[in-house]
């Protein structure tokens, strides 16, 4: 079986991998098990120096590895930069920050001394997803590696490519050439790897179908597991929003990725005393956002990152539209040969359509009208899904107190976009998965946290 790379813009094939066999695998996982066994005795100042140098070296190679993501799935070549630049971030955090976030802590009690120490815990097995390419992996690869355990890739199918250069900013930056390794597999092989003695834990970004799989594979072995699955973040829209601000950060984040991030907003939930004014912003804004190459530097919507998914979103509109969604834009697929779905805006979005109760992976906003903020509310947590939510009112007060006490998810915004930052921590709740990525709780998620007592 290969690997097989098919460019979403044109269609035509990138490239081709083998996939790697059961015993190549195997000895990977062995060597990088041998490599952890030196690698979690080194010191925090090692350990810095050589994550200081991926940054140096992300940074270097920005302009190639964004033109990888571009070829592999589509995403134009500006965003590939930043995202590049964001895990040149994350690297220089968590080679600032891991010593002092892994500090033993005292406790007193009525030993002599007890205190609380963070200790590596071995080999996680990461299995990410092919939206955010490189972030998905750095945010992982990061604390991983300083925390002092070892890690193995598997990443999706349709960016071998990505998955091998991440592989390489590691080895170019001086660390151990096992330490950190890229399984080139498909995902009927993600059990078997969970399988192996040697993974301790799994971490993964993905749909909820993929994530019940490895959840319950990683339970049945007693081993750790992160979740981070999908979302249907909801924006809500008070009377008292500034809503030629709210409109703009509104399509900023729906366009994010060309739409397909879980984070991205995908439901616009508007009081009615601000919909009009919404609507007639929120399409002027999607109209000026420029479709093609994601190569070409003035493009922002690049295509999907493979047919079958552009359909699959094509099919949800349309169902919705069948139930009663008015089209405000979009919702037609161009005649052409790549992947590509149009901004597309859909209003009088009501319960029981997809566009409501789905998660929509692509550059489609739903709007939602509601009477009030009771409502509003109301309709922000009526979803199986809980990643990310955002409220928009000019009463921060207010603001705080809906999104602190009221908004169901992991990470909740007034008045801004909902966004992954390394210094803050990230994940979901209810069927957006478990556990925490980023902060001093992402880099503690795969520790041994251990209790030391001494009389």
């Amino acid at each position: 079986m290969t690997l097989k790379v098919i460019n979403p813009f044109n269609n035509e094939v990138v490239s081709e991998y083998p996939e790697m066999t059961e015993i190549e695998v195997k000895d990977i996982l062995e060597s990088v098990q041998e490599e952890y066994l030196r690698w979690r005795k080194t010191s925090f100042e090692h350990r810095k120096k050589l994550m200081f140098n991926a940054a140096k070296v992300l940074r270097e190679n920005k302009d190639r590895y964004a033109k990888i993501m571009a070829l592999e799935m589509g995403k134009p070549i500006v965003d590939g930069r930043a995202e590049i630049e964001k895990c040149a971030w994350v690297c220089e955090y968590y080679a600032e920050e891991a010593e002092n976030q892994l500090k033993s802590e005292i406790i007193e009690t009525d030993a002599s001394k007890s205190f609380i120490s963070y200790q590596p815990l071995g080999i996680i097995l990461a299995v990410m997803p092919w939206n955010f390419p490189f972030w998905q992996a750095l945010r992982f690869i990061a604390p991983t590696l300083m925390a002092g355990n070892g890690g193995v890739l598997k990443h999706a199918s349709n960016v071998p490519g990505s998955a091998l250069a991440i592989e390489e900013v590691f080895h170019q930056a001086g660390f151990p050439k096992n330490i950190f390794r890229t399984l080139l597999v498909g995902s009927r092989k993600v059990n078997a790897i969970i399988e192996n003695p040697i993974i301790k834990a799994v971490t993964l970004t993905g749909s909820g179908f993929a994530g019940r799989a490895v959840a319950s594979k990683a339970g049945g072995m007693l081993k750790r597991s992160l979740l981070e699955l999908g979302g249907s973040d909801p924006y809500v829209i008070l009377e008292d929003a500034n809503i030629e601000e709210t409109v703009l950060t509104c399509v900023s984040s729906r366009m994010i990725n060309s739409g397909q991030s879980c984070i991205a907003a995908k439901r616009f939930i508007v009081v009615e005393s601000q919909l009009k004014k919404f609507e007639e912003l929120y399409v002027y804004n999607m109209k000026n956002r420029k479709m093609g190459d994601p190569l070409r530097e003035n493009v922002s919507v690049g295509p999907q990152a493979r047919h079958d998914l552009r359909d699959e979103l094509h099919e949800q509109v349309q169902n919705s539209i069948a139930k009663g969604a008015k089209v405000l834009l979009g919702a037609e697929i161009p005649d052409d040969k790549g992947a590509f779905y149009p901004p597309t805006v859909l209003s009088d979005v009501r319960k029981g359509m997809p566009a409501y109760d789905e998660e929509l992976f692509g550059p489609v906003a739903a709007i939602i009208p509601v009477k009030d903020e009771a409502e509003a509310k109301r309709v922000a947590n009526d979803t199986v899904f809980g990643l990310g939510a955002a409220v928009f009112t000019e009463d921060l007060k207010k603001g705080e107190r809906i999104a602190t006490q009221e908004l169901e998810a992991g990470a909740c915004f007034v008045n801004a976009y909902v966004r992954s930052d390394p210094r803050l921590p990230f994940g979901g709740i209810k069927e957006s998965g478990y556990g925490r990525e980023l902060s001093y709780y992402g880099i503690r998620e795969f520790t041994n946290v251990k209790t030391i007592y001494i009389r």
